[in-house]
This record gives structure tokens, sequence and C-alpha cells, in this order.
């Protein structure tokens, strides 16, 4: 059971969608937290997120504007601070594409930086949000946050005798998070569009709710060996049902994919079959062998009751097996999105 007693606790980019959520659920379950540290560049998010838990009623929060860009600053953040939650990052396609350095500052150069200051101010355990748009990216953001696992993956061969461990989480579209398709397609009914763009009708995503992308994160703190990529087993949907689900009086208009966008998301591929086993609830990428790991594929199997997956398998949100009906994306958007949301 984990335990976060007296534990000092940062999360950078905090200020966002997971960090507001991870923050009322550590405040919920985890009282006696010494210390939670809000990183992020923009002071007026900071202000808004201090309307909710404010430092009064909250003494264990700090707000600490920063940018994992800067180096220094975090050196500074990350002192006195037990376990570091990376959820910064550059996350829109099409902006990404438009400017892609301004996408590998944030995304490569920051958990670049993320590592090195978590070595060099005694961090014991650091997880890293990742996407499946890192699994065979098509699109610079997938590419960046590729990198970015893996720069996380190899620095558990750099630690020394440090105690520090480094793993992943990697998860689907959250449901109701900036930018994403339920609260878009609800703002176009709300204006009275006369009909929802749809890019493919047979575009298919995973979907996860915040609530379980947080629980994943929980997971990897208390389990984490090091060097894993946590992959959840989640339902699929297709667009076009979110669309009906949201506003099944509107006109469906096809305008094609977008560039960077794929048909359908991988988290796991099928070159990944071969370091993946099942954990239950989660698979986990495991570290390929190499002189610098420090356990092997059985000792881990042995440790949590894990099996192989099949060689060649592969986990993508058009094949999957678990997929979520219009009925229930109704009740998913009134539960997640929009409470007053009726059809």
């Amino acid at each position: 059971m984990l335990n976060l007693n007296n534990k000092s606790v940062l999360i950078t980019g905090g200020t966002g969608s997971f960090g507001k959520m991870f923050t009322r659920l550590i405040l919920k379950n985890h009282p006696t937290i010494k210390k939670l540290v809000i990183l992020s560049r923009d002071e007026q998010k900071h202000f808004q997120m201090a309307q909710e838990f404010s430092e009064s009623e909250y003494p264990q929060i700090r707000y600490f504007i920063g940018d994992v860009r800067d180096p220094k600053r975090l050196e500074i953040a990350f002192e006195d601070i037990d376990i570091v939650i990376h959820a910064a990052a550059m996350k829109h396609v099409h902006l990404a594409e438009y400017n892609p350095m301004e996408c590998v500052k944030t995304n490569i150069n920051g958990a670049e930086n993320v590592i090195t200051a978590a070595l060099k101010c005694g961090v014991n355990n650091v997880v890293a949000l990742s996407t499946d748009k890192a699994a065979a990216p098509i699109n610079l953001y997938g590419a960046t946050k590729l990198a970015s696992d893996k720069l996380f993956i190899a620095a558990n061969n750099i630690k020394g005798k440090r105690d520090i461990k480094f793993s992943v989480v990697r998860y689907g579209n959250v449901m109701g998070s900036n930018g994403s398709v339920m609260p878009f397609f609800l703002n176009k009914r709300k204006k009275g569009d006369p009909f929802l763009p749809i890019t493919d009708p047979d575009m298919t995503r995973f979907n996860i709710s915040l609530e379980d992308g947080c629980e994943m994160v929980f997971y990897a703190i208390e389990k984490a060996w090091g060097g894993e990529v946590f992959v959840p087993k989640i339902p699929s949907y297709k667009v076009i049902d979110v669309a009906t689900a949201i506003a099944p009086e509107l006109e469906q208009k096809v305008i094609g994919i977008r560039p960077g966008e794929k048909l359908h998301e991988e988290m796991i591929t099928s070159s990944d079959s071969y370091n993946t086993v099942d954990l239950g609830r989660y698979y986990a990428i495991l570290p390929q062998k190499s002189p610098y790991t420090t356990y092997t594929k059985e000792d881990y199997k042995e440790a949590f009751n894990a099996k192989d997956v099949t060689e060649g398998f592969s986990y993508d949100s058009g094949t999957n097996s678990d997929w979520e009906s219009i009925e229930n994306l109704r009740e998913l958007v009134k539960k997640h999105v929009d409470s007053k949301f009726t059809i």
C-alpha cells in the first residue's frame, strides 16, 4: 500500500489537468504528505489553481514558478524532494509541427534537465508521463516523447550508487482534458454549430479518465523497479461514436486527417512484445537486456506474477478487444466532462 507520509512530491506542469487531479487525490488520500510542490511556468494557472487549493487551507502546497527548460531553476525546485512526477510537455500535435524546436526544447531538453536535477538533488523516484503517440511516432510530438521516454529509461544506467529509480507511464486520450475531443464537440454543440468536423469515419482512440491516469502514476511510484514503461488496459472508441453520443442531431462532416495524425493509436508495438509482460491491470515494457540493467525479465515476472505476451503482440486502438458504446460514452461525458450534459 503506497504511503506518502512525510514525503515531498513535486509535479512539473502541475497546473494542468493531470496536475490538478493528482493534487486532489494526494490531498484526499495522503493528507500527511510533507510537501507538494506545483511547478509550472504559467503564473495565471498558478493563481487559478490556488483558488481551489489555497496555501492557507493546504499548508503542504507550494506554488513554484519555473520552466523545465531552466536547469538551474529545477535544481532549486528539487531540493528536499523525494518524488518527481514529470507531466510538463508541449502536447498539441499541430503546434509542434509548426514550432518543432520549441517542442524539442521542452519535451527532450526539458526531460534531460529533469533527470540531471533529480540526480544532483537526491530525488528517490521519478515517474514521467508519456503518450500513445510515442509508440511508432509519425509526428514530431510523438517523436519527442519517444526520445523523452528513452532518456528516462536510460537514466537508470547512470545513477551510480544513488537511491533513485526512473520509470514511465504511457496512456491514451484523457477524457475532458484540455484540447481533447469530448469538450471540443460539446463546445461546438453549445455554440449551435451546424455540424461536427470528423477527421475520418474510421478513426479510433484509446480512452482513459484522469483518475485512472493518476492511479497508474501512484502504481508506478509504489511498484516500479526502474526502466519500465507502464501501459494500461483501457477501452477504445470511434471518434464518430463520440460525436453521435454528444450531438446526434448534428451533421458529421469528414474533413480529412490533419498533418501528424494517425488513424489508430498504438501503445505497444510488435517490436516491443519481446520485452513486454502482462501484469493483469497493466502491461509493462521492460528495459532491454544490457550490461547496465540491474534485473532480468524472469526476475520481474517472478516478483509480480507477470506473464509474457505472445511474440509479435501489439496493442492499438483499432484492434483493441474492449470498446466504449455510444450509450456508455454519454455517461462518461456526463461524469467526467460536463455534469449538466443531457441528450
